[in-house]
């Protein structure tokens, strides 16, 4: 049984009753460390980083597993016949600590903690290629290959009350910058049928054909993104809305491959406008993203994952 934050807890009780192994797969650190913060928590006063980071990750975990908890005992009780869980949740487990852990996250991106233990892996990024059988469209190749590398701006599933001002603010950046944009419409609402010729509108297209063929990609820096983004090797402007996504767009800054974020609440044409100019103008920075892109894509995250997964003894 193999499952992450979301399926987390009954899918260990499932692996109880069926007295199988279980291991956990996520895509953003979820395991105690003093090296950094829990990443669904705000960033922590500096003073007080190292000692409360462990706390802060034990936290998020109560934070999660308080939500599930009604639901866990339902299953375990009802379904499985099960004894509950402790009131803190089953992070003592034998079952939960004893397999292995693997994360969906490049150690070129971040380092393993030195205090994780042995079981813990850091086996670089999954990616899906693009579908042999998708063909990017007509006039999105033509206006790629009309002029310099565009830049991509997208908040995927990132809901907008106001979708329209959104598109405003953002066509506004992108003519102060003088760029050219491959705007996508996304979950969100984004949409805009009055583009000058300088902005090209996508529904859908993959981030691993696409983010190779622009000069900077701007989104709302979920987990998938943001990878997407550095394994392109081009710098990433990341405004984070909630969740972990303040969590790797800090990483990102400190990365130094890619200008500070500028969280949505204080979005501005202006502030856009100057994150653009200098994902654009800043070699050095151009040229740290494109060796941690490089990095990225010497990785084989999916078949380290397999060779974990091979590895367990099936007792």
């Amino acid at each position: 049984m193999l499952a992450g934050i979301s399926g987390l807890f009954v899918g260990l009780s499932i692996a109880e009753k069926l007295d199988i192994p279980f291991i956990q797969a996520y895509n953003m650190p979820f395991s105690p460390t003093n090296t950094f913060p829990g990443a669904l928590l705000p960033e922590l006063p500096f003073p007080f980083k190292n000692p409360l980071n462990r706390f802060s990750h034990h936290l998020t975990r109560q934070i999660v597993w308080q939500t599930f908890r009604p639901a866990d005992k339902l299953v375990r009780q009802k379904v499985l016949g099960l004894h509950g869980s402790p009131f803190f949740g089953p992070f003592n487990s034998g079952r939960l600590n004893n397999c292995p852990i693997i994360y969906d996250i490049s150690p070129s991106v971040i380092p393993i903690p030195s205090d994780w233990g042995a079981n813990i892996h850091m086996t670089g990024y999954w990616f899906l290629e693009s579908q042999a059988q998708w063909n990017p469209p007509a006039d999105l190749v033509e206006f790629l290959q009309a002029g310099s590398p565009p830049i991509y701006i997208g908040f995927g599933s990132m809901s907008n009350r106001k979708p329209g001002e959104t598109a405003d603010l953002v066509l506004q950046a992108i003519k102060l910058t003088g760029q050219r944009a491959v705007l996508f419409s996304g979950w969100g609402g984004l949409s805009k049928t009055d583009l000058p010729g300088s902005v090209f509108m996508v529904d859908y297209v993959p981030h691993s054909w696409l983010f190779f063929r622009v000069g900077a990609v701007i989104h709302h820096g979920g987990a998938g993104t943001t990878a997407a983004g550095l394994r392109a090797g081009v710098p990433s402007i990341i405004v984070p809305f909630h969740g972990d996504q303040p969590f790797w767009a800090k990483r990102v800054a400190e990365l130094r491959v890619g200008p500070d974020p500028i969280p949505r609440n204080k979005l501005t044409v202006e502030s856009l406008a100057g994150v653009i100019k200098e994902a654009v103008s800043d070699q050095a920075m151009r040229q740290r993203a494109a060796d941690l892109g490089t990095k990225i894509r010497a990785e084989d995250g999916i078949g380290q994952a397999i060779a974990v997964i091979q590895n367990i003894k099936l007792v």
